[in-house]
This record gives C-alpha cells, structure tokens and sequence, in this order.
C-alpha cells in the first residue's frame, strides 16, 4: 500500500490508515514462518531426505555462485584481483560439480567438517571461559562441553551418521528460524493492532449535526392545492356587517 493511501476504518468511512502495509507484511512473514516450520518438521521425520537435500541445495549455491563470481572477475579482468577472483570462483564451480555428481561421499566430507567444528568450537569455549571467567562463565562451559559431546558422537558415528546428521541440523536451522518468523508476524501484527485502537481512542469523537425542528401538523395550515400556507389565510377575517345596520 502506498504511504497515505484511504482505506475505511469503519466509523467516519475514510481515514490515513498506513498501518494496513504493515499489517500485511507482519502476516506474509508469519505464512513463511508457518511454512518453513512445516518444512523443517518433514526433514525431521526423514532425515536422509532432508541430508540429501541439504547438499544438492549447497552445491547448487556453490554452482550459481561461482559462475557469478567467475563473470564478475572476467569483467573486472583489468583490475589487480582478477586472477585471485578468478580462482575462488573455479574453486566454488567445482566444489558444487562435485556436491551435485556425488552427494553422498559429499554428505560424508561435510559430516566429518562437521564434527571437527564442534570439537575445536568445544575447546575454544572451555578454554576461553577458564581463562576469562566473565559473567557469562556457566553458559560458557555448557555450550563448550555441548560442542564436544555433539562432535564426539558424530565422530564416532562417522561415516554412517553422515546419513541423518547433516539432515537433523538442517531442519533445526528450519524450524528455529521459522519459529522466530512466526513470533515476529503475530507480534508485529499485535502491536499494529495495540498503535491503531490507540490512534482512534485519541481521535475526538464527531459531533452530530443539528437537525432542523419539524413545525407541529396542527399549526400548519396547508395553501390552496396542498403547497404552502397562504399569507391571507393567516390574517383574522373582519366582522361581518349586519343587514339591519342602517346609514
């Protein structure tokens, strides 16, 4: 909706409404969190599904974003950079060749990427968090100690938890972030809502127009033809004179 567009808000029948945009907008990001919860459910119920997913996804993004990045570099071929642009688009390009020929033994590399990222994430946090001692100290250590027990029982899984693993992390990204959309469209649309009663609680109510007082039927005395009271008929008739009246 554009800014200052009329729409009815039901008492005066037009009125600057430019919370209605809002409204919509807070309600599609609430339809995308539903969504993207529905999805992320699904990909929790079969995992091996959501894995495979997962890494044809990465490797078309992989793909799409090196041929990009490869025509930008052939483009900007005269600046200093060319040949260092160049190589990390042919890096992305064949990264996401191989994702999409072979996602399983991909699905493997990424598990084991995996892993290894939670382990050294572990040891940096309890590390960091002894040496520190901030006030964020006991969340500190549990998050280190979570990194290290997630790692470790992938790692030993490995390679057959490369089935669900990447799968399982990928529908927890789907349904945080479709939680959070949800709670962000039904919030928005509920303080849109609080702002607009509140506007219209503080506009003055209309004042009703006077109406013009009805003249009493009794006191009208209809003209000739039913219009409009005749000025002679108003006026009191003279005394008759009398026959016997002499001059």
């Amino acid at each position: 909706m554009r800014r200052g567009a009329r729409v009815a808000d039901g008492r005066d029948g037009t009125a600057t409404v430019p919370e209605a945009g809002l409204r919509r907008g807070f309600g599609a990001l609430a339809v995308l969190g539903v969504v993207l919860v529905g999805a992320a459910v699904f990909g929790l119920l079969y995992t091996a599904f959501a894995t495979l997913t997962s890494v044809l996804l990465f490797g078309w993004l992989l793909l799409i974003g090196g041929a990009v990045g490869l025509v930008h570099a052939v483009l900007g071929r005269k600046g200093n950079f060319f040949w260092l642009g160049a190589a990390v688009a042919a890096l992305n390009i064949a990264a996401g060749l191989v994702m999409i020929a072979r996602p399983d033994e991909a699905a493997e590399a990424l598990t084991l990427f995996a892993a290894l990222l939670f382990l050294s994430a572990g040891a940096f946090r309890l590390v960091g968090g002894v040496v520190v001692r901030g006030p964020q100290f006991g969340w500190t250590l549990a998050l280190g100690v979570l990194d290290l027990v997630i790692g470790v029982l992938v790692l030993k899984e490995w390679p057959s938890s490369s089935r669900y693993t990447l799968g399982v992390f990928f529908s927890l990204a789907l349904l945080f972030d479709g939680l959070a959309l949800v709670s962000i469209g039904v919030g928005g649309r509920r303080v849109i809502g609080m702002v607009d009663d509140a506007r219209r609680a503080a506009e003055p109510e209309p004042e009703p127009e006077p109406r013009p007082e009805a003249v009493p039927e009794s006191e009208a005395v209809p003209g000739p033809g039913g219009g409009a009271p005749s000025p002679d008929l108003e006026k009191p008739a003279p005394p008759a004179q009398s026959d016997q009246q002499t001059g």
